[in-house]
Formats: C-alpha cells, sequence, structure tokens
C-alpha cells in the first residue's frame, strides 16, 4: 500500500501540479481563515504533512535528502514558518471577531496590562537565548556539518546548488534570463518590501493583528512569501535533481535522465508555428508582439482594475503610491505566469533580441 502510495505520488509530481496545488491550499487558507486558523483546521495540516513526511521517511532515498545536514534546517524551517503564518493568522481573526462585536481588540485590552521591560522582558530573553545556546550545542553534537572534500575546479557536483537561501533564485532562472531573476526580482524584493510602509500608510489599522482590513496585503504578502520563495526553495532543495532536472519525492536521481529541451520564444510561436512566415530581420519587427505584449500587460491592468474592482484603493492611495503597488504586483506576478507558459507552451522568452543580449 505505501509503495502503491510513492508510486502515485511520483506519478504525479510535476512542477505544474506542485505549484496547482500550493496555489489551491493558499487559496483555501486566505478564503476560509477562520476555519484555517482553527485549532482543528492547523491539527489538520499538520497531521496530514506529518503523515506525508511519515511514508516518505520509509524511503531510503527520500529519507537520505531530508536527513542531509545541510537540508534538515530546512525541513525545520517549513515546520516553523508554518506555525508562525498560522498563529499570526489566528490572533488576527480573533482580533477580526473582536471588532465586528464591537469589542477592543486583544492589542488594546492589554495595554492596561503593561510591565517594564527590566526585569521582565530582559529576564525571558535571558531564558531563550539560555535555550537557543543549549539547542545549538545538542544540534552540533548530534549533526555533523555538511563539510565536503577541498574544492577541486576541475571537478563539478551534480547537481550544482546555491545555499539554501538563493535556491529560489536559481529556480527563478529556469524561467528567466539571469539579469531577471538574479538581479531585478531581488532589487524589486527588496525596494518592495521597503516601500510598504509608505505605500500603506492607514494608522487606524497599525499596531494590532487584523485580517479584513488588510485582506489585500496580507494575501499579497503571503503569496510572495509562501508560494513565490519558500515553495521555490522547496522545489528546490528536494525535488531538483542532477542537470537541474525535476524528480518526484521518492524517484531516485538518475544522472542519465535526459529531458527534451523544446523551449522556444514567442517570436518563434507566432511567426514560425500560428502564421508559417519567417522571422524578420529587424529585431523591432521580430520582438514587436512580445513587447506590446509586455507593455499590455504593465498597463492596462491598473488602469482597468482602478475604474471597477480596486477604485476604493485607488482612490485611498491616490495615482503615486497606486501605480507603485500594481507595478509590484504585477512584476510579482509576472514569475507564476511566466512559469506556466513555459509549462503549456514550452514558452522560453516573451522578448528574445540576442544582439543586445536583453532577453525577457
Amino acid at each position: 500500500m505505501i509503495e502503491l502510495f510513492k508510486e502515485l505520488v511520483d506519478a504525479v509530481s510535476s512542477p505544474v501540479t506542485i505549484f496547482t496545488g500550493a496555489v489551491v491550499v493558499f487559496l483555501l487558507f486566505v478564503t476560509f481563515p477562520r476555519q484555517a486558523a482553527s485549532k482543528g483546521g492547523g491539527l489538520t495540516l499538520l497531521f496530514l504533512v506529518l503523515a506525508f513526511f511519515g511514508v516518505g521517511l520509509t524511503d531510503k532515498h527520500f529519507r537520505s535528502i531530508v536527513s542531509a545536514p545541510d537540508n534538515v534546517p530546512i525541513v525545520g524551517m517549513i515546520f516553523i514558518f508554518g506555525y508562525f503564518t498560522w498563529y499570526a493568522m489566528r490572533k488576527a481573526v480573533e482580533n477580526d471577531r473582536r471588532m465586528e462585536k464591537g469589542e477592543p481588540t486583544v492589542e488594546q485590552a492589554e495595554t492596561n496590562d503593561k510591565v517594564l521591560v527590566f526585569p521582565y522582558l530582559i529576564f525571558i530573553e535571558f531564558v531563550v537565548a539560555l535555550a537557543y545556546a543549549v539547542g545549538l550545542v545538542l544540534w552540533s553534537l548530534f549533526l555533523k556539518a555538511p563539510l565536503e572534500e577541498p574544492a577541486n575546479p576541475t571537478v563539478s557536483p551534480n547537481p550544482s546548488k546555491a545555499p539554501w537561501y538563493f535556491l529560489g533564485l536559481q529556480e527563478m532562472l529556469v524561467y528567466f534570463d539571469p539579469w531577471i531573476a538574479g538581479v531585478l526580482l531581488p532589487t524589486l524584493i527588496i525596494l518592495g518590501l521597503c516601500a510598504i510602509p509608505y505605500i500603506d500608510r492607514d494608522p487606524g489599522n497599525s499596531g494590532f493583528y487584523c485580517y479584513q482590513k488588510r485582506r489585500l496585503g496580507i494575501q499579497v504578502y503571503l503569496f510572495g512569501f509562501w508560494v513565490l520563495w519558500i515553495l521555490l526553495i522547496v522545489v528546490g532543495t528536494f525535488l531538483r535533481g542532477p542537470n537541474w532536472n525535476f524528480f518526484g519525492p521518492f524517484e531516485r536521481w538518475d544522472v542519465h535522465k535526459v529531458v527534451p529541451l523544446v523551449n522556444v520564444n514567442l517570436s518563434d510561436l507566432l511567426f514560425i508555428k500560428w502564421l508559417g512566415w519567417g522571422l524578420p530581420k529587424e529585431w523591432y519587427l521580430r520582438e514587436a508582439p512580445g513587447i506590446l505584449l509586455i507593455f499590455t500587460y504593465l498597463i492596462l491592468p491598473p488602469a482597468v482594475l482602478a475604474k471597477t474592482v480596486l477604485k476604493g484603493l485607488c482612490k485611498k492611495l491616490e495615482p503615486v503610491r497606486y501605480s507603485i503597488l500594481m507595478f509590484l504586483l504585477l512584476v510579482m506576478l509576472s514569475l507564476p505566469i511566466k512559469m506556466y507558459l513555459r509549462w503549456a507552451f514550452n514558452l522560453k522568452y516573451l522578448v528574445a533580441i540576442p544582439e543586445f543580449f536583453f532577453n525577457i
């Protein structure tokens, strides 16, 4: 029965199914926050994850990857981040219930219970620091450091992977050119995080957990953090094997696995496959459809949403902040869009200008 389950998981495992499944779980979490943040919802999700790991640990290959010294912290990260995301949503839902009844939030109700930083907070932090120190000592005793043999310039590891915190960027390189995945997107992530306090300046909903009044911001942040970052790290760590090929959770890593590269550019699809013409010689004619599509993607949705669904948000943020928010949001959404285009149409680049080493 267990072997049948493993074979079924490997058979249905692909970047499409895993990413789509993660999006579905995310949508359920943010659509039904009260059910997801309840004790029953949290315990159900924890049980499913633990059951999967329990079955997986019976497989030698899965166990060797998960228990690797440099992968153990990533497994722990999944549970820790998952718990604190659930706990934060639980506090937000509780405050939403209180505000619906006209009651003060938990944070406002606790304003009269303030205590001095010293000695109360300092004492708690000291005890926590001691606990962490003991944990690190035990960790170093029972888990070997992931040290390898001295570097050899004539031998390259396969798969060659970046440190875990860069594996999300390395996974992006599958879908984007290096200047986008390695420079542009990380820069926009940092700038976007820095811009949050200046874009959302509503003091009325600051200082306490809530969900209903900050639904859009929380959903965007959680989608970017969990689906577009943590998930990519997990895929790059546990599901990318030799030659950066994709493998199922219980599939043996075969260095001889060959995946045909049939990716084509938008101009190839349009002029050659669909229209049956040859590619124009001038790059600006050849890539005009892709350039037009990108400009339409960046300009049309913000204008339409500002007049319809997000009319209130546009009025609240004013044009400049609204435009910055929509630009950052559309850039973030470009990653899953590009991923699905690659999976559905084997699309490599929307705009490919090798004459200037410029590809999107």
